[in-house]
């Protein structure tokens, strides 16, 4: 046994588990401590990865190493690409997932990362060095110590967590399991400041006793994609495997008002609960409360598995009783004889305002400790994992005293949802969008790899395969510009795909590229009837070929996002330091003042994006440093 470790994560969820093998990968012998070796990167709510903004994030970890779209590849039921209607900044992968081998795959992959270790307890209290305000290790449950150079806490809801069903309450992490005590306590009275939030998840049904022909049918894409940047990951690769059917089911009017029925005894409206739950994943009494002038509420039937009959009935997030939940449920057509294995519930949980944090998710109070994932506010399984796939790499890095890695606002959704956090803090759930970014037309799905892969080869990272992809893929999309700007094409080699589109017709040998610029044109209109050009695009594989459309249909959009983007970097670059006397400075306003020295911003940048203060407090900062 050892008992020295370069990094302790505590919790193998999400975010504990890339944030152990981030460390791991780079070199620190890491200890993963969870209270269940079975339930490691346990999908607590539903089963599936990705989605609007979500599905941005998943690859941008994996263009950085982190394991989290492999493992969701691998596990995956079925794949849909969102927001296909709209522009390619908003398009969002993601997968239904096989709830029990996604913790399976995530444990085996664990299990094979050499410098990984496990210790099965909870920790009960951290070991802090007072003098030099240095964490050192932990206590678990037993009353075992581990010593430690760093330590991630990634406790997701179980720090005091409250489970609500109705009017009945006990203590748990999660429904069967128990809730975590001391680290609150202590590390309040070291000088954090402690909130609470709320979280729920609806109840779990029995696929049998269901009636799918009164629901609407949700099929997979036909062109089935994939998270990884690496080849074949996916189930679906090879075309064989078909993917799983979700459904759509709708409450009414009758379904409303058996849940009103139940309201008396909601701990959410007697206030039982205090904590903050997720604006953007209401419970269904919130929405019929908040929404009362719609009649009716989308329902997804989601299935858990390959080989399992439980369903998720995501939408239906509820703490009512569970009579009133049973009774609700048989009022949505196709859910007449529908049979519970479990009702949803709310749980209550401590969390740390996240402005008590550095940029590398390291804590400003206690040198070389680390929250990431639930524990800072934020709610979602892909919101968790970046922030563990980041205080990995910089609890290592920090350890071997070598240079942070933090991401900008235009690199990553990752740098956004971090800087939001540090910056500007949250007193809800926090749950990434498209609309948080004010670079999305940069931070596209299809270019994560772009942006962060070469980033990732610099720490040691990402692999050399997966840098040379990148750079192939950056050769075959300049070389497919190049091309279209280069090569005119007949009138009679794309008028007829012009016509099945409604698009004017050309009179006259044009340039491809200004044709592609038009609306609705894309690639595959040139290879209808232009057969050169067909055999030429077959070099290119799809993901290459898509790469470069996006990069020609939006590219004066992409060099005005860069050039905005390099302007507002000029702030980034003019630093703070921790120890500026922000009070001395009386021409800011008394908001900025007390602002500017709780955050204290790393740069000037981050300091325009704290909540009151305004464009003039940084002109007073900039003449002051002489700029």
């Amino acid at each position: 046994m050892n008992f020295s470790y370069d990094i302790i994560v505590v919790g193998a969820g999400h975010a504990g588990c890339e944030a152990a093998a981030a460390a791991a990968n780079m070199g620190s012998q890491v200890l993963l401590i969870t209270m269940d070796m079975t339930k490691i990167a346990q999908m607590s709510c539903n089963p599936a990865m990705g989605g609007i903004a979500k599905g941005q994030i998943v690859r941008e970890i994996d263009a950085i190493g982190g394991y989290s779209g492999i493992v969701s590849d691998k596990t995956a039921i079925q794949f849909r690409m969102l927001n296909r209607s709209k522009g390619p900044a908003m398009w969002s992968p993601r997968t239904q997932n096989d709830r029990a081998l996604f913790s399976q795959e995530w444990r085996e992959l664990l299990e094979k990362t050499p410098n990984v270790d496990f210790w099965q307890d909870m920790v009960r209290e951290l070991i802090i060095d007072a003098t030099e305000k240095r964490v050192s290790g932990v206590i678990t449950g037993m009353g075992i110590k581990f010593s430690a150079k760093a330590v991630v806490l990634t406790n997701g809801t179980f720090l005091n967590g409250i489970i609500h069903i109705g009017e009945k309450q006990f203590g748990g992490g999660r429904i069967g399991e128990k809730s975590a005590h001391g680290i609150t306590e202590q590390l309040v009275q070291l000088g954090f400041e402690a909130g609470r939030m709320k979280t729920g998840t609806p109840p779990r049904l029995d696929g049998r006793s269901l009636n799918y022909s009164k629901m609407e049918l949700q099929a997979g894409d036909d062109e089935v994609q994939q998270f990884s940047y690496l080849n074949n990951t996916s189930p679906f690769a090879d075309g064989k495997k078909k993917q799983h059917a979700c459904h759509i089911a709708y409450t009414n009017d009758a379904v409303h008002e058996i849940l009103k029925t139940g309201f008396e005894q909601s701990p959410m409206f007697t206030g039982r609960i205090k904590g903050l739950g997720p604006r953007y994943c209401p419970s269904i009494e919130d929405k019929i409360t908040r929404f009362a002038e719609r009649d009716r509420h989308q329902l997804f039937v989601e299935p858990e598995g390959w080989n399992t009959i439980e369903i998720y009935l995501n939408g239906f997030s509820t703490s009512l009783p569970e009579d009133v939940q049973y009774k609700a449920l048989t009022k949505i057509p196709g859910f007449e004889n529908v049979k519970m294995f479990r009702p949803g519930y709310a749980i209550e949980y401590d969390y740390f305002p996240p402005q008590q944090l550095q940029l590398t998710l390291e804590t400003k109070l206690i040198s070389n400790l680390y929250f990431a994932g639930q524990i800072n506010g934020t709610t979602g399984y892909e919101e968790a994992a970046c922030q563990g796939l980041m205080a990995g790499i910089n609890a290592h890095l920090k350890i071997n005293e070598k240079t942070p890695f933090i991401l900008q606002r235009s690199e990553a959704y990752i740098g956004v949802l971090i800087d939001d956090l540090v910056t500007k803090g949250t007193d809800e759930p926090y749950r990434m969008f498209t609309s948080r970014a004010e670079y999305r037309i940069l931070l596209r799905q299809d270019n994560a790899d772009i942006r962060l892969t070469p980033r990732s080869h610099e720490l040691g990272l990402a692999s050399d395969e997966r840098l040379k992809r990148v750079h192939e893929k950056i050769k075959g999309a300049e070389q497919i510009k190049k091309h279209f700007k280069e090569t005119s094409i007949e009138p009679q080699e794309i008028n007829p795909a012009l016509e099945k589109i409604n698009s004017s017709p050309v009179s006259q040998k044009l340039k491809m590229f200004g044709i592609l610029a038009r609306p609705g044109v894309s690639v595959n209109h040139f290879t209808e009837t232009n057969e050169a050009f067909k055999n030429y695009i077959t070099q290119f594989d799809t993901e290459t070929v898509e790469q470069a459309e996006i990069l020609m249909k939006y590219e004066a959009y992409i060099d005005k996002e860069h050039e905005i983007a390099e302007k507002i970097a000029k702030l980034e670059d003019i630093r703070l330091h921790d120890d500026f006397d922000y009070k001395r400075l009386t021409s800011l306003s008394a908001e900025a003042r007390e602002k500017l020295s709780k955050i204290k911003p790393r740069t000037l940048g981050q300091a325009s994006r704290i909540s009151g203060v305004n464009p003039s407090d940084i002109s007073i900062l900039m003449v002051y440093l002489g700029r």
